[in-house]
């Protein structure tokens, strides 16, 4: 069956929290994406920071989403989501990194996933010796090849 359209890669990944502050310092001061922009409706019970990574046709969004009212619907906090996948350039170098800031990982460390390429999963939740975490997104980091890198980088 064809179809009038492509799905040609992600255009923005929301993720919501109860703390906007403990999302961007995940987000903005470990990862180190950018904050473009904000939004806020109280209609759509969300206070927003808009971030991006990336260049050009390849930028990618990503929302953090607080509610403004956390009794009120929509619950943008709720679920916040299961996983979602990022390139990135040199997997060890970053988990080594990321492990220096107290970033907490998932047992099993740098391993082969399922699609043949190196990986390595953030924890969602910190702890006493980890406190850092993704605040209750599960993160998988995935080694871009060549290509992807170069397209990408």
């Amino acid at each position: 069956m064809s179809r009038p359209f492509k799905v040609l890669g992600i255009q923005q990944v929301a993720i919501g929290g109860e703390s906007k502050e403990k999302l961007s310092k995940f987000w903005v001061e470990i990862m180190g994406l950018t904050k473009v922009s904000d939004y806020k409706s109280e209609k759509e019970n969300v206070d927003e920071d808009i971030l991006s990574m990336g260049n050009g046709p390849y930028k990618v969004e990503i929302d953090l989403m607080q509610p403004i009212d956390p009794n009120k619907s929509p619950k943008v906090h709720d679920p916040k989501l299961n996983h979602i996948g990022l390139w990135i350039d040199k997997l060890e170098e970053c988990v080594d990194y990321l492990t220096k800031q107290g970033v907490r990982f998932t047992p099993g460390g740098i391993r082969k996933g399922a699609a043949g390429y190196n990986v390595c999963f953030i924890h969602p939740k910190g702890n006493e010796e980890f406190p850092l975490c993704s605040e209750g997104v599960l993160v998988e980091l995935v080694q871009a090849p060549e290509d992807v890198i170069k397209a990408l980088g």
